[in-house]
């Protein structure tokens, strides 16, 4: 409205004086008289006398109402207005008349405060010099060109808003103008505005419109100024839409002008004291709050402190689950709850809490009530390429492949599916590291389980080589069964010689089933053989002792 107002007023005023000395000549050759309706001609013109040499002559329709029905007959008398002649004959106008006497008492009754009225109007005609306003009253205004004020021409129905700018001789006609009203409005706005800016007013205001970005809020009339979505609360950008609704009386202070784009700028939270500084050494870590969540996210919860301070309660600090869920399947907004302060930063407001920092920890719960040895039932959480994480209690322990069944090159992933309930024994807590080991084929019978019913230390057993190692050989007896010969139990063969897949005799020296262990000997089988050729010595007697031993051991 300022930019309006600065656009070509020096320039007008010549050519205002010129029109306003044209509109009051013409006013001031009208004149209102009585007249005697003498005829009323076809239902299309009325003669009046109005004390001329000839009548006047009237459209019929200004004499009739809204309905079409004639207010008045031939003799009665009706207020014209003559404002001039044509041959001599006067041109007549009742409506004109009708107009002038509203103008008049319109004038007498607002004579004390016409210079600060405010005319609200609508457009009902032109002329050459300038557009006739008409109020709701039915009072008619004249608006010159050059203090109308439009960009471009205005259309009848048009509606405005106008001063008085002058008022007839007579007291028959008013001159109004929209420049002058401009101008007044935006000098007001100027006053108001550096006001609010110099004296840091808190000024109540009324919301007209609430956008995405913010919201404009009315602080005066034709004062306007823009509430941005970050100076509406302390916890940051927050949707207005939410919290306000269009004619809401809010409290603000302005706190930045700019002139070139002549737009002012309004702050809601500016009207209240600061929180983070309220908070300053009345909170630290470890403190237990209560707080409301105020808004949900994937990677966690905003929570509201009450006092427009919002802090964040990450996905990770919600539940002790290694791979939590999403958040809303541990909180929901509008739910009240106690935290625990993690951090704290009033300069960068910043606030972090913890849920799960007030929750039993599942670990220590977990070793009050189990430890290595126990057979558990858990639940499959998730399959890996290297094993199966099992939920037991509020924790997961893994359950390796190695140690998921005895048959080599078995995966877990291959026999189970997540959901599966499934019987392990803990073979080990690492309390250090919060770890647990399962183990699922120790619940099972061992191959060598199965080999010891039919074995025992000292039988015979034959093998073939399947690896040979700097400490021994491992001979594969049986399937799933494998022995180790070590090195001392080599002799009289020698490892230098050995291949994979070359047969080897030996006897059982070791079985230990509990911890899958099976050793055999070549060289007690040799002392063994030593031992029959010198028992059979004994029971013959024929050649000597050197031959028979040789003679037995080449057998």
């Amino acid at each position: 409205m300022e930019k309006e107002v600065e656009m070509g007023f020096e320039n007008s005023n010549e050519d205002f004086a010129k029109m306003l000395e044209e509109h009051e000549s013409k006013q001031s050759a009208s004149r209102v008289v009585d007249g005697v309706i003498v005829e009323i001609q076809d239902d299309e013109r009325v003669l009046v006398d109005v004390g001329q040499k000839q009548e006047g002559i009237l459209n019929i329709n200004e004499i009739k109402d809204l309905e079409g029905n004639l207010k008045y007959n031939v003799g009665d008398t009706i207020k014209v207005l003559i404002s001039g002649y044509r041959n001599e004959r006067p041109i007549i106008s009742h409506k004109k008349a009708i107009s002038k006497q509203k103008v008049k008492e319109f004038i007498e009754k607002n004579r004390e405060n016409l210079d600060e009225m405010i005319i609200e109007g609508v457009v009902v005609g032109k002329n050459k010099g300038g557009y006739i306003v008409e109020n709701e009253e039915g009072v008619q205004f004249f608006l010159p060109n050059s203090q109308s004020y439009f960009k471009t021409p205005a259309q009848t129905g048009k509606r405005l808003s106008a001063k008085v700018l002058k008022v007839g001789e007579n007291d028959d006609s008013i001159v109004i103008s929209r420049k002058k009203l401009i101008q007044e409005v935006a000098q007001k706005r100027r006053q108001i505005i550096e006001t609010l800016m110099n004296e840091g007013q808190i000024v109540e205001g009324t919301v007209k419109k609430i956008t995405n970005y913010g919201m404009f809020v009315e602080v005066a009339p034709h004062v306007e100024g823009l509430v941005h979505y970050n100076e509406i609360s302390y916890k940051g950008p927050v949707n207005p839409a939410k919290y306000f609704q269009e004619g809401d009386k809010v409290n603000v202070k302005a706190i930045d002008f700019d002139q070139e784009k002549n737009r002012l700028s309004l702050s809601i939270k500016a009207t209240q004291p600061d929180p983070w500084e309220e908070i300053k050494g009345e909170l630290d870590p470890g403190d237990v709050i209560n707080v409301t969540i105020s808004n949900i996210e994937p990677y966690g919860a905003f929570v509201d402190l009450g006092n427009d301070i919002e802090g964040l309660l990450h996905i990770s600090e919600m539940t002790w689950d290694k791979r939590p869920k999403h958040p809303k399947e541990y909180v929901q907004e509008g739910q009240q709850l106690d935290v625990e302060v993690i951090e704290i930063d009033p300069e960068k407001r910043k606030l972090r809490v913890s849920l799960k920092s007030l929750l039993p920890k599942p670990f220590e719960e977990f070793l009050k009530n189990y430890k290595e040895g126990d057979v558990v039932e858990g639940e499959v959480t998730s399959l890996t390429d290297f094993g199966a994480f099992v939920r037991i209690g509020n924790v997961e322990g893994l359950l390796h492949n190695q140690d998921f069944s005895w048959e080599k090159g078995q995966k877990a992933k291959d026999h189970l599916q997540v959901g599966d309930r499934v019987e392990v024994k803990i073979a080990h807590i690492d309390r250090e590291n919060e770890k647990i080991s399962l183990n699922r084929k120790s619940l099972l019978e061992s191959p060598l389980e199965k080999f010891a019913k039919e074995h025992k230390v000292g039988d015979i057993v034959k093998g073939t080589v399947k690896d040979i190692k700097d400490f021994g050989v491992f001979v594969s007896l049986d399937e799933n069964v494998d022995a180790l010969i070590r090195n001392e139990d080599l002799p009289p063969i020698k490892k230098e010689e050995l291949q994979k897949g070359n047969e080897l005799e030996g006897v059982i020296s070791f079985i230990d089933t509990k911890n899958n262990k099976l050793r055999m000997s070549i060289r007690k089988l040799q002392r063994m053989k030593e031992k029959e050729a010198l028992s059979e010595i004994n029971q013959e007697d024929k050649t000597t002792l050197g031959d028979i031993i040789k003679d037995k051991l080449e057998k």
